[in-house]
């Protein structure tokens, strides 16, 4: 057949026509059009003109000129300086950078720089963080296997993989990384670790018959897909996609295309921005009319306006902020939580819904055997795993014995090894599933390898996909015994005979078995049989034995078990007002059951939403599912991000885990993408906002108090900043509005918002968390950064130390003091009013004295700081000449004091009577 006439390839995906007279399955909607795993092989070879032995070396370099590399073309990186400028794109930090300007046109240079070292800080931070953030793709590349064995013109040879093109026939062997995607002509025991893209911890078996067009790509059994890795076996395919053309490539340019949310944080500062912004200039336009009309120089009027707006806008909260994530970052990577982004973590305390994947997460990411059915009886190995009628495996059974002769059967029909022990942890390898039987012999007293020594072997059939059976045929007793693995419904039709429970053989009771082997299945275990035969006639090396007339010795059930801690951690979260999801590729039986005994859901018959179902129904149809459903199996990537969309069109804060190169589209989409960092590949990693050292689930929820008391303290911060300068704003225009003196000069407001205030803010960031802090519902997305409650107090708190400066302004004044006297006594009043309401601001609805002041130290350190800083001034010379101040006596002080501590009593009254349940502000 003729390219120019029967089918049209593009470098990146095939569009055909049809082969001969058949017409082509086509898949849609896909990045593929073509279904390649619905093919025989024979059309795959024919379509694309190439043949089992390979393509010429001409004809393949021909194609390579024409598709192009097989690679992942890397993102166009951005530019330091677009990353640098993006880092100023904020309204408070607009704000900031105006304030610096004025400063430099009222030649306070001090406070200029101290505005810009503010803005250098935020936007060095801001740009390592995003330089970081965009390697995503680039990681990709890492799974690319570098070399391949290909059959060119017939002859074997290795090859550099980018070199491979559609037609090439590649070799797979125990170990390699497949170079691109390929459909199977050729198989042998091939099993593919296919979890990078499907999530499934056992490796998938592979076979060359075509499989439904519509199939999900973890039900593709005869395609093998780039950067999955050989687990056993062998194999040949033919290349039918390369680059991006692949599944992989596919996921590259979904993760491409998905802008990561904005975070919740970002959003409630924008919107306090402009808050300020509107403060700032309204405060300052009102302060200047007011003086004008009242007769003061214009001049003088400008500059205090000017220095009001200085003193209005919170330079200290960019660093605050700053500091109070960084500390939240440093308690996390301690409960094993690293953050990659530091918005993320304030994204965390905001977080409503928890998509987790199973394996490795909620799971130990280790096939187990938990179930044991032999002599008509069932058995666990788990204290905790009670049934009516099961007992517990807990001692090494009697020789001959059916548990015996079970466990004995999957340890020599058994190609893993145990390879030896960290305490009570094995380490294997080889396949999960027969490791999983070696190990649960191993604990029973049956030592896989003086098992296997005691019993050599002759000749093995290895597991076959089309066979459902693995065979070993083994010495026992001077002659030969039959072993055989499989599953169970292709057993019972092999087998004659079973054991009773005294290990007698009799007649096979099909329907027993069958009973046993669903009960299991339930329970989302995997099933295998356990059967022998003696031997009659001696097999001979490269016999291939052909198992029948079997006695069925026994089944064995195993799955992934749950991580410990895990339940906790759901109940947890449940009571934190959290809902926990589990998004997995693995089969439904075995995903509800897994949730069941997490306790993520309370009905073992559970609604479970799969792949297949999702593919039938629209966007707004699962947006109404996703809020009942908390089970989702058989998902691809496409599905999992479909999922997270439909919880954000809820306004959900959604946070979404994940390990593979399938969870990099979803991990971008999501407010906050959690990779794995054991278990996880570098593309989740990079993708990720945030990343789990210990790959466990509990990590996530002691993340999620952290990142509440982080904004916590965030609020903290930006209630002490805004109620210090309405107390400001609130003195100058009663002031001006009264006709008396200005009680604070421009460099007296500079003054006490750059140092004062500059110390305490960033020594609040240091806050504890508070008592609680995961016993309230998580907060709002529209939830702002000062709550109705705090701007409530903001007024009073404001408005006392307003007052309590102005009383005593007056007072100094009426005792005929200068009016740098009086001026002095305002300032320092307002200082002590700060040192007071700090620890006013360390909780919003705790008594102040109910919270130790030793449990920060660095505020009270900072606290001390100010005011020493502040007396220090009074006496000093150069500061005396700057700030227009004079030395206070003792007298003034206490009375100060005395003044200064009613804002404690204001703030403490209005918690009392404005006391509210968690969320209702």
């Amino acid at each position: 057949m003729s390219l120019d006439t029967g089918a049209r390839i593009t470098a990146h995906s095939w569009e055909v026509t049809e082969v001969h007279d058949r017409q082509v399955p086509v898949v849609t909607p896909g990045h593929n059009d073509v279904a390649w795993h619905a093919l025989e092989p024979a059309e795959v070879i024919e379509h694309l003109e190439t043949s089992f032995e390979g393509l010429d070396e001409d004809i393949a370099a021909e194609r390579l000129e024409h598709y192009g590399r097989n690679e992942l073309e890397p993102e166009e990186a951005k530019g330091n300086l677009e990353i640098l400028l993006h880092q100023f794109k904020s309204p408070l930090i607009y704000i900031l950078l105006v304030a610096a300007v004025v400063t430099v046109l009222i030649r306070e240079y001090i406070d200029t720089g101290v505005i810009v070292g503010v803005l250098v800080l935020n936007a060095t931070v801001g740009f390592i963080q995003e330089r970081k953030a965009d390697r995503s793709v680039r990681a990709l590349m890492q799974l690319a296997a570098p070399k391949s064995v290909v059959v060119r013109s017939g002859q074997r040879r290795e090859v550099e993989s980018t070199g491979l093109v559609p037609g090439d026939a590649v070799l797979l062997e125990s170990g390699t990384r497949v170079p691109a995607d390929l459909r199977l002509v050729s198989v042998t025991a091939l099993r593919v670790d296919e979890s990078l893209l499907t999530g499934e911890s056992t490796p998938a078996s592979k076979a060359t018959k075509p499989v439904e067009a519509d199939a999900l790509a973890s039900e593709r059994s005869s395609m093998a897909h780039m950067g999955c890795v050989v687990a056993s076996g062998r194999g040949r395919g033919v290349v039918v996609a390369t680059g991006l053309g692949t599944e992989l490539g596919q996921i590259s340019a979904q993760i491409r295309g998905e802008a990561q949310p904005e975070s919740p944080l970002t959003r409630r500062m924008f919107r306090f921005a402009n808050i300020i912004a509107a403060a700032v200039a309204g405060s300052a336009v009102v302060t200047f009319l007011l003086g004008l009309l009242i007769g003061e120089p214009m001049a003088e009027m400008f500059l205090t306006a000017v220095a009001l707006a200085v003193a209005i806008v919170p330079e200290g909260l960019p660093v605050a902020l700053t500091v109070a994530m960084a500390l939240g970052v440093r308690r996390m990577a301690h409960r094993n939580a690293i953050i990659r982004n530091l918005p993320a973590v304030e994204t965390l305390g905001s977080t409503n819904t928890i998509g987790s994947d199973k394996t490795g997460t909620l799971t130990e990411n280790r096939m187990t055997v938990q179930r044991l059915w032999a002599g008509g009886q069932t058995y666990r190995f788990r204290e905790d795993d009670a049934g009516e009628g099961v007992r517990l495996l807990h001692s090494a059974p009697a020789r001959g014995e059916p548990v015996e002769l079970t466990l004995l059967a999957g340890t020599l029909t058994n190609e893993a090894e145990v390879e030896g022990w960290d305490d009570d942890e094995p380490r294997t390898t080889g396949d999960p599933t027969e490791a999983a039987l070696l190990v649960a012999a191993a604990r029973l007293g049956i030592s896989p390898h003086e098992a296997r020594e005691q019993h050599p072997v002759v000749v093995e059939v290895p597991f076959e996909s089309d066979l459902r059976y693995s065979v070993s045929v083994r010495e026992h007793g001077g002659g030969q015994r039959m072993w055989v693995k499989g599953a169970p419904e292709r057993l019972l039709d092999l087998a004659s005979a079973s054991l009773d429970e005294a290990g007698e053989v009799v007649p096979l009771n099909r329907q027993a078995v069958e009973d046993a082997a669903g009960a299991m299945a339930q329970r989302g275990l995997r099933v295998l049989a356990m059967a022998y035969r003696e031997v009659d006639e001696p097999y001979a090396e490269g016999d291939v034995p052909r198992p029948g007339d079997l006695v069925l010795v026994g089944l064995q059930g195993m799955l992934d078990p749950p991580r410990q801690g895990v339940r906790e951690a759901i109940a947890g979260c449940n009571a934190a007002g959290l809902r926990v999801l589990m998004i997995t590729g693995d089969h439904a039986a075995t995903a509800r059951a897994i949730a069941y005994d997490l306790d993520l859901v309370d009905d073992p018959t559970a609604p479970v939403l799969t792949g297949h179902e999702m593919g039938r129904i629209s966007d707004e149809q699962l947006a109404e599912r996703v809020l009942d459903v908390q089970v989702y199996a058989r998902m691809s990537p496409e599905h999992k991000l479909r999922i997270v969309k439909a919880l954000r069109s809820h306004g959900e804060v959604t946070a979404v885990t994940g390990d593979g190169v399938n969870d990099g589209p979803a991990l971008r989409a999501a407010e906050i993408g959690i990779a794995m960092g054991k278990s996880g590949t570098d593309v989740a990693r990079e993708a990720s906002d945030m990343v789990l050292a210990d790959d466990n689930f509990t990590s996530i929820y002691h993340a999620v108090e952290e990142g509440r008391v982080v904004f916590d303290n965030v609020r903290k911060v930006t209630y002490y900043l805004v109620s210090t300068g309405v107390a400001a704003i609130v003195a100058i225009l009663y002031s001006l509005a009264a006709g008396i003196p200005l009680p604070f000069l421009p460099a007296q407001l500079l003054w006490l918002n750059v140092v004062t205030n500059g110390l305490q803010d960033v020594a609040l960031a240091f806050e504890p968390g508070e008592r609680g802090v995961l016993d309230r519902p998580p907060r709002r997305r529209d939830e702002p950064v000062v709550s109705r409650l705090l701007w409530e107090r903001t007024v009073f708190t404001g408005a006392t130390m307003a007052v309590g400066s102005l009383v005593l302004f007056s007072w100094a004044l009426a005792q005929n003091e200068t009016l740098e006297q009086a001026r002095s006594v305002a300032l320092t009043t307002m200082v002590v009013f700060m040192a007071f309401h700090v620890y006013n601001a360390r909780s919003e609805r705790q008594s102040i004295f109910s919270i130790s002041p030793l449990k920060n130290p660095f505020l009270l350190a900072a606290t001390l700081g100010a005011l020493a800083l502040h007396a220090l001034a009074l006496q000093w010379g150069p500061t005396q000449f700057i700030l227009r101040v004079e030395p206070l006596d003792a007298d003034t002080w206490l009375r100060m004091i005395a003044v200064a501590s009613i804002v404690i009593l204001v703030s403490e009254i209005h918690k009392l009577l404005r006391k509210e349940p968690f969320g209702k502000h």
